[in-house]
């Protein structure tokens, strides 16, 4: 877990990937509106103005999913159409059968992590590339200097030792700005307020030279596709299922949330400077095939949170109030360090 010299991303809601998972889980929280015991897996494809929404639903809500779609695309900022295309079907029952019974929705391995180097309980450099890409997002929605912002945009931060040594900074702009006023404005006005003292750094924004083209216009975007940046930012083991579009039946995304708040609890509660919990679940089982919880200074707390912590996803579900429609604004700027959702909250071990 410990990484000396590490780089790791953010993205903001305007990025092709970001969209679709912003679609998904709007859509995911609309059937959770109208039926709270919604079982729900939706994906979502732009590119070059077509967007298609697919998936298996099983609710008793009604939801208009191609509109839910458009709403979500203009809220972020795009202004180009879209013809959408929706495919949503019935929940297969091979997979109902094992969770009817309170077995895990699918096989699978989750990871959840907490530090001490910061507030959010995060490593640094993932609380720095949040803050930059939300950072673009807050000049562009709220300062009338940045009008000639995008939607679109990303961010890097390579840090080594604890110190930030590169920052990388894509904004997409008007094609009336200019690269010179682009990078004086986002280094005084952005880059500084994030890192603070950027003397010997290295400053990169828009290093290709130009990024006036963004959105599905530019790239195709997919659900899932940005599995880092929602996490830990490359900086941990991930086990490669995705969150947005899931409800909590499925483990992928319950349970990673169950570890982080095992994880950030043994953390918050003194007892270790880091933890990483792992699970893992068969399909249709509700108990875990395992459960480990380890600090980089070879410390063991697996005992401790099988005692405290219920992994069986029924319990999960219940114990962090999962049935809520909790989830769009989970899917930009990481799932985890934001102090309102159910799984960041600090109890008493």
């Amino acid at each position: 877990m410990k990484q000396s010299f590490y780089t790791v991303e953010s993205v903001t809601s305007g990025h092709p990937d970001k969209i679709c998972d912003q679609i998904s889980d709007a859509i995911l929280d609309a059937y959770l509106v109208g039926d709270s015991q919604s079982r729900v897996a939706i994906e979502t494809f732009g590119s070059h103005g077509l967007l298609v929404v697919g998936g298996e639903v099983t609710s008793n809500a009604d939801v208009d999913a191609a509109q839910i779609a458009r709403d979500v695309y203009r809220e972020i900022g795009h202004e180009d159409g879209l013809k959408i295309i929706t495919n949503i079907i019935q929940q297969s029952p091979d997979i109902a059968q094992g969770v009817d019974t309170g077995g895990a929705g699918d096989q699978g391995i989750m990871y959840g992590y907490a530090c001490d180097e910061t507030p959010e309980f995060l490593p640094k450099g993932v609380v720095l590339a949040h803050r930059l890409t939300q950072g673009l997002e807050n000049l562009r929605r709220s300062n009338s200097d940045f009008k000639w912002l995008g939607p679109d945009g990303k961010a890097l931060v390579t840090l080594e030792d604890g110190k930030v040594k590169t920052v990388l900074v894509s904004a997409q702009h008007s094609k009336f700005v200019t690269q010179e006023a682009i990078r004086a404005l986002l280094t005084e006005r952005l880059i500084k307020p994030v890192i603070g003292d950027i003397s010997g750094m290295e400053i990169l924004i828009n290093p290709t030279g130009k990024f006036v083209i963004g959105g599905f216009t530019a790239d195709t975007g997919l659900t899932g596709r940005k599995i880092m940046v929602d996490t830990y930012g490359g900086f941990l083991p991930h086990g490669g299922g995705a969150f947005s579009g899931k409800d909590a039946t499925k483990v992928d995304r319950s349970a990673a949330y169950m570890a982080r708040f095992a994880a950030k609890n043994i953390v918050a509660n003194g007892l270790a400077k880091d933890c990483l919990v792992s699970v893992a679940y068969a399909i249709g089982r509700a108990e875990p095939l395992m459960i480990s919880a380890k600090t980089n200074d070879g410390k063991d707390f697996s005992g401790l949170v099988l005692k405290n912590f219920d992994f069986k996803p029924k319990a999960i579900i219940e114990r962090l109030d999962l049935r809520r429609p909790i989830y769009k604004a989970t899917a930009v700027y990481g799932h985890f360090g934001k102090p309102d959702l159910p799984w960041e909250q600090i109890i008493a071990l």
